[in-house]
């Protein structure tokens, strides 16, 4: 299982379509066997998906995310884990040995504007 976490110095980003970096793991066994910060290059927004996708990633694991985002994740056979706070690493982690706390109200329906 690949893993994509939004991430911010070690957390988990709190704005899926700004983030600049995602830490993407490697999951097998109920643990994660590995990690590396890749940066999103500039893409945003709906770019994120095949972003995502390109690297083959099975899961993510966010804090906010629009629902028009979460569609074009499952699209691409994505599995969104949204309002997810603290530790990226361990939010990894819990998501791999199936213990991952999440909040799906953290889904929002992508209608607002940005200044």
């Amino acid at each position: 299982m690949r893993i994509a976490v939004t991430y911010d110095k070690g957390s988990v980003w709190q704005h899926f379509g700004k983030t600049e970096f995602f830490k993407i793991y490697d999951a097998e066994g109920g643990k994660v066997t590995g990690g590396e910060v890749v940066s999103t290059e500039g893409s945003a927004h709906g770019a994120l998906a095949d972003f995502l996708a390109e690297k083959k990633v099975d899961a993510v694991i966010c804090g906010g995310v629009g629902s028009p985002m979460i569609e074009r994740l499952a699209a691409a056979g994505i599995k969104a884990y949204p309002g997810v706070t603290g530790d990226a690493d361990k939010a990894a982690a819990d998501l791999a040995a199936g213990k991952l706390a999440f909040n799906e109200s953290a889904i929002h329906d992508g209608c607002h504007h940005h200044g």
